[in-house]
């Protein structure tokens, strides 16, 4: 659940967490008045969203997690028994 949250919910919700807690310490527009909410720039904040969650996603895909050199074989049974996920090596020709 931490990994979800982490790559996909705050690099979606970053941007407008920051403009909305930039606007709650700055309390006053440029002319005097109180900014309000209902002025949100929406769409440059979603954008700003969706561009850091594929980065995020990216970075996460291309730089973790370790090389598989060898076949993927699934989980099955045999004889009665349930044998885990494992990577066999490439046999070399």
């Amino acid at each position: 659940m931490l990994r979800v949250f982490l790559t996909i919910v705050l690099p979606l919700l970053l941007p407008t967490a920051i403009y909305v807690a930039w606007l709650w310490f700055m309390h006053w527009s440029a002319n005097g008045e109180p900014v309000r909410l209902s002025a949100l720039p929406l769409f440059w904040l979603a954008a700003a969203g969706v561009l850091l969650l594929a980065v995020v996603l990216v970075t996460v895909t291309v730089h973790f997690g370790d090389p598989a050199a060898g076949r993927y074989v699934p989980p099955r049974y045999e004889d009665g028994r349930l044998l885990p996920p494992q990577i066999e090596p490439l046999r070399s020709p």
